[in-house]
């Protein structure tokens, strides 16, 4: 039986530190490299990261990688930009910041072949995005069980049915059937792809086996504004499936909303005070904890105030502009 040919596509802008190891980690594949191209979709790099890719073509003739342009400079249009392109059996999504394992489309295709679901996707390791403390902070708390909440996908360690994978693997005929990604929405695009997957009667699956190393944003500015755009267009998406919505990402809206009407409140009222009070201080106890068990399980005292910074930024970033903008905005 002859193995199905894969196609990679990558949506990229400005990634020359980043696409020449995702690169060379594509080559290194398991899978026949002859069976596989890679479409890296640009939003016109001001950097040299075309040049980054030239170099690793000029290097070696397997896999083939052609760039496509991507004016748009948005993930969903580069992401669709990349399938009109693409010629394979199997689509694999990958993205810029990422570094797959070994065996990772092996694995994938293998698991498309089995017939386990329509997507099928692995776990994320998170490193830091670079050699500073903050970057070694946001990694830790990216993947800190109170950063992360039940994301499956940065913790499980059995293979199982789920709602989201990053990245995904899929049969070209899915897009086909339920139609590309969503270019009207600027993130949260595979969740809303996943939500259709679902709603056609198709099923997405997790294998802790399928393994890649993601590398976190650098800075907290960066972290900033990325979990602001992350909240900004999951209120996008909760409008068209409110039935998505779960628990993990119901809880920092929620408490920014709880934490900011009690201290509005208390300003005239006594027993909101103390409530706002009660739950500043629980917050604060458990960021504490999570900044003190990571510093010392990595031997690093910077992550002591780090880790609580990051999760902070995180739940305040995305927990506001998901309020901000569930009202309408977009």
């Amino acid at each position: 039986m002859t193995s199905p040919t894969v196609s990679i596509i990558i949506p990229c802008y400005n990634e020359a530190r980043t696409i020449r190891p995702l690169l060379d980690a594509l080559a290194a594949q398991s899978y026949p490299l002859e069976l596989m191209e890679i479409i890296i979709a640009d939003g016109m790099s001001t950097d040299p990261t075309r040049e980054k890719i030239a170099g690793f073509r000029l290097a070696r003739t397997e896999p083939v990688v052609r760039v496509v342009d991507n004016p748009a400079r948005a993930i969903p249009a580069a992401l669709n930009r990349a399938i009109e392109a693409a010629t394979g059996d199997v689509i694999v999504r990958l993205d810029a910041h990422s570094v797959p394992a070994p065996d990772y489309v092996e694995r994938c295709v293998a698991a498309l072949e089995a017939g386990v679901g329509e997507n099928v996707g692995g776990v994320w390791q998170i490193e830091p995005g670079a050699a500073t403390w903050a970057a070694r902070a946001i990694a830790a708390a990216a993947a800190h069980p109170i950063g992360a909440g039940d994301a499956h996908y940065r913790h499980t360690t059995r293979a199982r049915y789920v709602d989201t994978v990053p990245f995904g693997a899929f049969r070209r005929e899915l897009f086909e059937k339920i139609g590309r990604f969503d270019e009207s929405l600027l993130s949260n695009e595979d969740y809303e792809f996943n939500a259709r997957i679902l709603h056609s009667g198709g099923r997405i699956w997790l294998d802790p086996a399928i393994r890649s190393t993601y590398f976190a944003r650098s800075t907290f500015g960066e972290l900033a504004r990325q979990y602001w755009r992350y909240g900004t267009w999951k209120a996008a998406m909760l409008k068209r499936f409110p039935e998505t919505l779960r628990w993990r990402q119901l809880l920092p809206p929620l408490f920014v909303a709880g934490l900011l009407g009690s201290g509005l409140l208390g300003i005239f009222w006594v027993p909101a005070r103390f409530l706002f009070g009660l739950a500043a201080a629980l917050y604060a106890g458990a960021l504490l904890a999570a900044g003190l068990e990571t510093a010392f399980r990595r031997r690093e005292p910077a992550l002591l105030l780090g880790v609580p910074a990051a999760i902070v930024t995180m739940h305040f970033c995305w927990g506001g502009a998901v309020l901000w903008n569930l009202p309408g905005r977009n």
